[in-house]
């Protein structure tokens, strides 16, 4: 053996920056870890509202300035289609000289061919990795350099947690057998047989209004606010609101699931609030949601007809009946004559078939709308060509769920 004090030298984290990539759960207690060492830390996260923020004790920035000030980056992040490689070759050359880089949250948020370059160069100084882009990894450029640290994605296996997560399962049936106490049961909220026969459409309707709106919504939401008019008021409001609040959060999040989603929520620091009236208008029942952060807020309002099949009714306080399905596209505008044959030529012109075409509007020469419903997703260039013309506020591609 050898003693090679000089190959092991460190740095101290006192005083470090750390930039945290994603301020969920885990990104909040690795926050508190870091400032507990006396680290300043900074954190991006599109969804981190000032007042988590500040209640987490760090400092919110974009990501651009992370790259650039922190000593120390940490991703705590799903994997998305706008967190792929969110540490590409381009971003990692934005970082300070000597950073150090750990990710134990998901592979493919790190272009490993990018990083293992800059940490041949020197540019980067360390890194340490449990999850890869192609797992089992038998093979990556990472491996075999000697300032970087790879493990298997252990997460809870300890000694501890394998006896904590025991000795709480049994703790728990006991609660449910003395007591019918029911903890972190992954069929929860429960719903009978009788209410699943009533509420299977509402539940998918509460699920497209928060898709609707998670899709919507490009800031860190505030407060969620969940009206039940009619008949819906008494069905089974605890499993209606896990489904509008799941819809919402998987836009960013696509892990979370109707037990998981209010407790995310929570964690973020979103109120929720429920209300419940009797019917009010010409419906015998609907739900509106309405979205709330620093800079406005959005309602969408929906019900579910004779036919089983859910409908929006409402966005922007603009009435309409759009039927939903998996491929839609959003559109906002002046209410101006053209639009429909625009949006339907474009349309036709390149190849994309419409199944649906629901237009609404404030008042004439004021606020419209459209929903498209499309047998297939609008491809990039012929968003970008709709955008080109000049005559759309918004053009927005959405998915949900209709299976």
């Amino acid at each position: 053996g050898k003693w090679e004090k000089s190959r092991f030298m460190g740095v101290e984290l006192t005083a470090k920056t750390l930039g945290v990539i994603g301020a969920g759960n885990i990104g909040g207690i690795v926050c508190d870890r870091a400032l507990g060492l006396k680290m300043k830390v900074v954190a991006y996260d599109p969804f981190l509202s000032e007042e988590r923020a500040t209640k987490l004790g760090v400092t919110k920035v974009d990501l651009d300035t992370l790259l650039a000030r922190a000593d120390f980056i940490t991703l705590h992040v799903p994997l998305t289609d706008k967190t792929r490689n969110i540490l590409s070759a381009e971003n990692i050359a934005k970082t300070k000289k000597g950073v150090r880089i750990v990710n134990c949250a998901r592979g493919g948020l790190i272009d490993e061919d990018a990083l293992a370059a800059a940490l041949k160069s020197g540019h980067v100084a360390g890194a340490a990795l449990d999850v890869f882009a192609v797992e089992p990894a038998t093979e990556s450029p990472l491996f075999g350099m000697p300032n970087v640290v790879v493990t298997p994605h252990l997460g809870a296996s300890t000694t501890e947690a394998q006896e904590n997560v025991a000795l709480q399962v049994a703790e728990q049936m006991s609660d449910y057998l003395l007591s019918g106490a029911v903890q972190n049961a992954l069929n929860m909220p429960s719903v009978t047989a009788e209410e699943a026969r009533i509420m299977g459409p509402w539940l998918k309707l509460a699920a497209h209004l928060g898709a609707f709106a998670g899709q919507m919504t490009d800031e860190p939401i505030k407060a969620i606010n969940i009206l039940y008019d009619g008949k819906v008021s008494e069905m089974n409001l605890d499993a209606l609101g896990c489904g509008v609040i799941a819809g919402i959060m998987k836009a960013t999040n696509p892990d979370v699931n109707m037990v998981s989603a209010p407790v995310v929520a929570k964690e973020r620091g979103i109120k929720i609030s429920t209300t419940t009236q009797a019917k009010s208008g010409v419906f015998d029942a609907y739900i509106k949601l309405t979205v709330v952060t620093d800079t406005r807020e959005r309602s969408i309002a929906g019900t579910v007809f004779s036919d089983g099949k859910p409908r929006f009714i409402q966005i922007k306080g603009i009435t309409l009946d759009a039927e939903v399905g998996n491929h839609m596209l959003y559109t906002t505008n002046e209410d101006v004559p053209g639009i429909i044959g625009t949006l339907g030529n474009t349309m036709g012109e390149n190849g994309v078939n419409i199944a649906n075409f629901t237009l609404g509007r404030s008042e004439a020469g004021k606020n419209a709308i459209a929903l498209l419903y499309l047998d297939a997703p609008a491809p990039d260039p012929v968003l970008e060509k709709l955008r080109a013309t000049g005559m759309f506020q918004q053009v927005r591609p959405l998915v949900f769920d209709v299976a």
